[in-house]
């Protein structure tokens, strides 16, 4: 027992080095950038795969391996300062949710580079040369290859130290982690600083997946695995600590270890499988940090500082004549299955986009008016989809009972998961949020006898007078519409004032009079079970459902939609879904490397509107009128 425990812990120091240096590279651009870069998983991604490949040409040998896992790091070293000039340069002094999507639609371009150049099959690296074997650790056979990965981690953390403790180019990153318009104010080139910083994170994220040649396989799924481990050490660690983000990385590797180790044990009688703790292990591990220590283990609070900007305006009710417009166009829609007629996959798209319309107006909801960033909306969604699936599939409902208690499931998690999420703020907010879908995730892809597990659930189809697809596309346009009617009353009457009173300045709505957390936790409730009704459309729509429906990959879609269309806006997230559905769509029928059009589409309505596609048409009418008058 005593080996086995032993050769686990030495299996978490080797996992710990491979977590910090990614992790250190996406807290040295947060520390100085304040950005978010959910492109920093790409780049390591990238790193495999030029290591994988450069290793190939340069033969067997310490010489060939070493000088791939070399060419991957300075590869994604000029990758990450390409990207920076190229694209992050542009939108500095755009909010800063909009740089978030402005990397994922990196992502989206790397991934497809990656598809093109090497292909969609995995892609297997050579073993360390004269580290091939295993070394005997207290008669257990432990790979050498770990021992020096144990060894990379505090090397790499010590030579960060005195970067950072020791040279100008350290005085000057952590002078700009501290207050980096002062640093301005005294003359130094910001600009190039930053691309600095982020050639050496993105050579940090690289190495991190070169050395991982002997150990995994290059697939194209891996760059969202890495910036979600990334994410998880830096919060927990602290954002822009480097030291924080060694320590949640041990913790973090160790914890996984163990439960893997310990496989399943019997508690009182009942069978405890601890291994299948791993795949969630870090996201307990955050939620538990975050929730009693809020800026991470060696963290502090602080603020992003930006520019002043214009005040953003008061919501106010549309006029007579949008209104009179927007009733027309519904109206419009409840015609589209007559005109769609020979077209039936057009009805099929414009559910899609209904769906996607809701889905994104609730997170909107809680983004706009609450403040509240979310990276993990899409678990009340899921919530809604499989409590849909169980009422009809295990509970024998009908269809429209179904479709009614189902969304309470999704309200129930709102209103336990929000309980946390709304004491905090911020991108500290926003991960917990994942945390939170990360664990229904889990739930969902490990409860076989329930959820059907990784196979999930099929026949889940809409009762006899919903079966025609025309007359399920209206269905869900009543409820779509409905919904976004309650959402904008909410936000419209004195609770949404009140919400975004909380969201701009916290401490004057508290001596205000206005309780806070109270308000945005209801919101988040809100939020949540308008979502649920989404999710239940989606099962009906689909007749099928799987974990898929809960990923991390459908929050982003989520947030990306919101974002696109405009924060600022109530008609943001109608237009961002209408629009993000509709290109994907189009796209992805069109050519195999949609994702990579799709994101110069997003890089392109970024630079042309940084307030979203309605934040820039509402300005582009102020200024027609302004000349009109």
């Amino acid at each position: 027992m005593l080996s086995s425990f032993a050769v686990q812990f030495l299996n978490g120091l080797a996992g710990a080095s491979a977590l910090f240096l990614v992790a250190a590279g996406l807290s040295l651009i947060f520390g100085v950038s304040r950005i978010v870069n959910f492109a920093h998983g790409s780049l390591y991604m990238i790193g495999l795969y030029v290591a994988c490949t450069a290793a190939q040409a340069f033969g067997k040998g310490p010489a060939g391996f070493w000088g791939a896992v070399l060419v991957a790091a300075f590869v994604g070293a000029a990758l990450g300062a390409a990207i920076e000039i190229a694209v992050l340069r542009r939108i500095y002094r755009a909010p800063e949710l909009f740089q978030l999507l402005a990397t994922f639609a990196v992502v989206l371009l790397l991934r497809d580079a990656a598809l093109y150049l090497w292909g969609p099959e995995d892609i297997l690296g050579p073993k360390a040369p004269g580290l091939e074997g295993a070394i005997e650790i207290l008669g257990r056979a432990f790979p050498a290859y770990d021992l020096l990965l144990i060894a990379i981690g505090p090397a790499v953390l010590a030579a960060l130290w005195l970067l950072l403790a020791r040279t100008r180019f350290g005085l000057l990153v952590r002078a700009a982690t501290q207050d980096r318009e002062m640093v301005a104010a005294l003359g130094v080139d910001q600009k190039w600083l930053f691309t600095g910083v982020f050639a050496l994170g993105s050579a940090l994220a690289a190495l991190g997946g070169a050395l991982q040649m002997p150990r995994e396989p290059a697939n194209l799924g891996l760059d969202l695995v890495a910036i979600g481990e990334a994410f998880v050490v830096v919060v927990v660690g602290g954002m822009g600590s480097i030291p924080g983000a060694y320590l949640a990385a041990l913790l973090i590797a160790e914890i996984k270890a163990l439960c893997y180790g310990i496989g399943t044990v019997n508690v009182l009688g009942t069978s405890v499988a601890f291994s299948k703790l791993t795949l969630v292990a870090e996201f307990l591990v955050m939620a538990a940090v975050l929730v009693w220590r809020p800026w991470g283990l060696l963290g502090r609070a602080q603020a992003a500082v930006r520019a002043p900007g214009p005040p953003e305006p008061p919501l106010r009710p549309i006029g007579r004549g949008a209104s009179v417009a927007l009733a027309a166009l519904v109206v419009a829609l409840a015609f589209l299955p007559l005109a769609a007629r020979g077209y039936p996959y057009l009805t099929v798209l414009a559910i899609d986009i209904l769906i996607a319309v809701l889905f994104a107006a609730s997170l909107h909801f809680i983004m706009g008016p609450g403040g509240m960033p979310s990276f993990g909306h899409a678990a009340y969604f899921g919530l809604g989809a499989y409590g849909a699936a169980l009422l009809v599939k295990g509970l024998g409902a009908p269809m429209e009972a179904a479709l009614l208690l189902a969304p309470l499931a999704a309200l129930a998690g709102a209103l336990v998961f929000g309980w946390f999420a709304v004491r905090l703020s911020g991108v500290y907010l926003a991960m917990l949020t994942l945390a939170f879908a990360q664990i229904v995730w889990s739930a969902v892809f490990q409860w076989d006898e329930v959820t059907g597990g990784s196979n999930g659930l099929v026949g889940i189809w809409p009762s006899a007078r919903f079966a025609d697809r025309s007359a399920y596309y209206l269905l869900t346009l009543a409820i779509v519409v409905a919904g976004l009617a309650l959402l904008r009353r909410v936000a419209l009457s004195p609770f949404g004032y009140a919400m975004r009173a909380g969201r701009d300045s916290p401490l004057r709505a508290e001596a205000s009079g206005i309780p806070v957390a109270r308000v945005h936790w209801v919101g988040f409730a809100l939020a949540g079970l308008a979502c649920g009704y989404a999710g239940a459309l989606f099962a009906f729509a689909k007749g099928t459902i799987s974990p898929e429906t809960i990923s991390v990959g459908r929050s982003i879609d989520a947030l990306v939609m919101v974002l696109l269309g405009g924060v600022q806006s109530l008609a943001g997230p109608i237009v961002g879904a209408a629009t993000y559905t509709s290109l994907a769509d189009t796209i992805m029928r069109a050519t195999d490397y949609w994702r990579a059009l799709l994101g110069l589409a997003i890089l392109a309505l970024v630079q042309l509107f940084p307030q979203g596609l309605a934040g820039g048409a509402a300005r582009l009418a102020a200024r027609l009128r302004e000349r009109a008058r």
